[in-house]
Order: structure tokens, then C-alpha cells, then sequence
């Protein structure tokens, strides 16, 4: 059966850390590792709770300054500098247009309750994708099965109809037990190679 829907991962591919000095270097001024800060903001059982939508994205920030010894009036800032060096990826988001013409195309990821705002106001990239699926809209995270169900009921797709990109082993393989394709997302270059083997070249151009 051939494709008819290409969903896409936000963070780690849409939208990568390009830079990892900004938030290297706040990690250094708060006496930690650059990986134990990540983990606090994403991993643990708040990070958790708050990316399946128990606990609401400025409440976790809340939490995080609490554990930094942060002000928590100054959430905002903490967030900001944390994210310095992310960048949204236009051309990938531009392919996810042009694919758009043709196929169905959605998001499916693993983000906070914020992060449909955020899609609209600062991305501003909703118009290349039919459906929107977030883990903390959903109430699971990636790889569990639910969440790539909502996707595709959320299309009327079968899992076989559709191809899922995302940077995490873990993630590509739970789309594939769902019955989806899929492709472990590196880098734009060799993604984009790899859909070749999916879709017909001119829907690349």
C-alpha cells in the first residue's frame, strides 16, 4: 500500500539544538553537567508527568526554578536561555509544505502543554501539517502505541499508509510496531535520501 500520510518529530528534527553553548553555559553558571540539566528539564518523573499534560508547562518551570534555586517569577528568562541554541530547521519545514500538496501530513511528539502556542506564535508552522498530536494533549508519550493511534485516527489512515519521522531509536521502532514506516531522522541530508525510498522523486522537489 503506498504512502498517504508523513508525520514528523519537533524536537530533534523540525526543531534541533544547533547550538549547545547557551545552554552549556547555564548549566556551568548553576554548578551542573550539560546532560544533568537536560535531564531535569525532560527526564525524572515531573518531566515526565508535565510532556504527558499532569502537570502545565509554567508549573514545571516552576518546579525547575524551585530545584535551581531560581526566582520563579523569572521562569520566563530560565526558559529562554535554556532554549538559546534551538533552531527551527526552514528548509525541512518548507519539504513538509511542499509535501503537503500531496500526502496528508501531521506531527506527532513528545512536548509540553505549551507547545501548540508555540507552534503558532514563534514557529509559525501549522499550515504545512493536517493534524497536530502532542503527548501532553494526548496523555502518553512516545513509544506508546496510543499516541500513534491518535495520529492516524486522526487522518484515517491505516498504519501501513503512513511514514513516521523522529530522532529517537526507540520512537521509530514504536511507530513500526504499530504497523507504520518509518525513519530514524540523523541529519536533514540523509532523511531526506531515505524518503526517496518512500515517495516518488518529484514529490521532493
Amino acid at each position: 500500500m503506498t504512502i498517504q500520510a508523513i508525520y514528523f518529530d519537533i524536537g530533534g528534527v523540525l526543531v534541533r539544538t544547533e547550538q549547545r553553548a547557551p545552554r552549556a553555559a547555564l548549566a556551568q553558571r548553576l554548578g551542573m553537567t550539560y546532560e544533568t540539566l537536560d535531564e531535569l528539564v525532560f527526564g525524572g518523573a515531573q518531566g515526565r508527568r508535565a510532556q504527558c499534560g499532569e502537570v502545565r508547562a509554567e508549573d514545571h518551570w516552576a518546579f525547575i526554578c524551585q530545584q535551581l534555586g531560581w526566582p520563579l517569577e523569572d521562569w520566563l528568562a530560565l526558559q529562554k536561555e535554556f532554549f538559546a541554541g534551538d533552531r527551527l530547521d526552514e528548509n525541512l519545514v518548507n519539504l513538509a509544505r511542499r509535501l503537503h500538496r500531496r500526502y496528508r501530513t501531521g506531527i506527532i511528539s513528545n512536548a509540553f502543554s505549551d507547545v501548540r502556542a508555540t507552534l503558532h506564535q514563534r514557529w509559525q508552522m501549522a499550515d504545512a501539517f493536517d493534524v497536530l498530536i502532542f503527548s501532553a494533549e494526548v496523555g502518553v508519550m512516545k513509544p506508546d502505541p496510543v499516541i500513534y493511534r491518535a495520529a492516524l485516527q486522526a487522518l484515517r489512515i491505516q498504519p501501513e499508509q503512513a511514514l513516521f519521522i523522529d530522532d529517537f531509536a526507540h520512537n521509530v521502532e514504536g511507530a513500526r510496531a504499530v504497523g507504520m514506516q518509518a525513519i530514524h531522522f540523523r541529519s536533514p541530508e540523509q532523511a531526506q535520501e531515505e524518503l526517496k525510498q518512500f515517495l516518488a522523486p518529484e514529490d521532493l522537489v
